[in-house]
């Protein structure tokens, strides 16, 4: 069975390199044909012989994957892809423009398995993890068909990037690789609904990304009726983990709050967030709900989310408001896949 060769870290590939008797300048020069320049065959990797492409062949496939469908916001230039898998399945991509450059929102898998009643990632169901190469490939793609450098990443498309953990750690220690795309680790966040084992373990790598949690609630009740994965592992015990993260690592913890009209918005939920965090370095970004009709969520209401952020900063919250891209293309993750899947025509 082949394996993929561009989910192995730079110290993976140099013990590939070395098992095959290769000096250390070719794992080298392999991982720079892969992660900074995206190749999709060994055959271009023109500096190397044919024997040890052949070799590497035999032994090894370059994930990669291709565009599906392509669609571009009138409004602010938001570009969101379906791409394909070698093995048939799609995933949803997102490359947004900002004043500082360009960002890209990736899936770490091929639908999800956290049930958020808001969402429309799951409604396609879960098929399974992706690679490490794969992640990265949706990189590759967009900048290849844009023209752009992306200098920003956002692990927050289809899938809970803590459920793929393995693949998604070693993406994050590829693309920051100064042999590959060299992205700094500070450009880079990773969204979680909030797996709480796996935030302990990212902590032991002491990476200085930034920590998103999709909190949504300010009390169990409210966050278990939208978000099946509290009855695992409560408010209590995950804002208990972000405050270690965030002494730990000294990064700002960010959460996300996605406002229900009548479910989540009012002004005691505001009030009770903001004396649960108090005293945390964080920030909270506060979200317009996503049409989703199969979910028949009944929106955001836009006078309480601005009351909602005024609590929040009276109360020594950091709060903000989260721009809107792309909502002439349906830009949140999941609404492409589902369609092309065939649950929606």
């Amino acid at each position: 069975m082949k394996h993929d060769i561009k989910s192995l870290t730079f110290d993976e590939l140099k013990n590939e390199a070395s098992r095959l008797g290769l000096p250390a300048y070719r794992a080298k020069q392999i991982f720079e044909w892969l992660h900074k320049f995206g190749v999709k065959s060994f055959d271009e990797m023109t500096n190397i012989s044919k024997g040890l492409r052949s070799a590497l062949s035999e032994k090894f496939y370059i994930s990669s994957c291709e565009i599906e469908q392509k669609l571009v916001s009138k409004l602010d230039g938001t570009v969101k892809y379906l791409f394909k898998l070698s093995d048939g399945e799609y995933i949803e991509t997102v490359v947004m423009k900002y004043k500082y450059g360009y960002s890209i929102c990736v899936s770490s898998q091929v639908g999800c398995k956290m049930g958020c009643t808001f969402c429309a990632s799951t409604l396609a169901g879960y098929k399974r993890d992706l690679t490490a190469g794969e992640i990265e490939s949706q990189l590759h793609s967009a900048q290849s068909d844009l023209g752009i450098r992306i200098s920003n990443i956002v692990l927050m498309g289809i899938g809970e990037p803590l459920d793929n953990f393995q693949n998604v750690l070693s993406f994050i220690l590829n693309v920051n690789d100064e042999n590959g795309l060299n992205i700094s680790m500070r450009n880079i966040s990773l969204s979680t609904c909030g797996i709480v084992p796996e935030i302990k373990e990212l902590m032991k790598y002491e990476l200085p990304i930034t920590l998103t949690v999709s909190l949504h609630a300010p009390n169990d009740a409210v966050r278990s009726a939208i978000m099946p994965v509290n009855k695992r592992w409560g408010i209590d015990e995950i804002l208990a983990v972000c405050r270690e993260y965030s002494e730990k690592t000294g990064r700002r913890v960010s959460f996300e709050y996605t406002l229900i009209k009548g479910v989540n918005d009012g002004e005691r939920h505001a009030k009770e967030l903001a004396k649960r965090l108090k005293g945390m370095l964080c920030h909270v970004n506060l979200i317009p709900v996503n049409d989703v009709k199969e979910r028949n969520n009944l929106g955001t209401d836009k006078e309480n989310i601005y009351k909602f952020s005024e609590i929040l900063n009276n109360n020594g919250i950091n709060a903000t408001i989260r721009r809107t891209l792309g909502s002439d293309i349906n830009a949140s993750c999941g609404q492409l896949r589902r369609k092309r899947n065939g649950v929606e025509q």
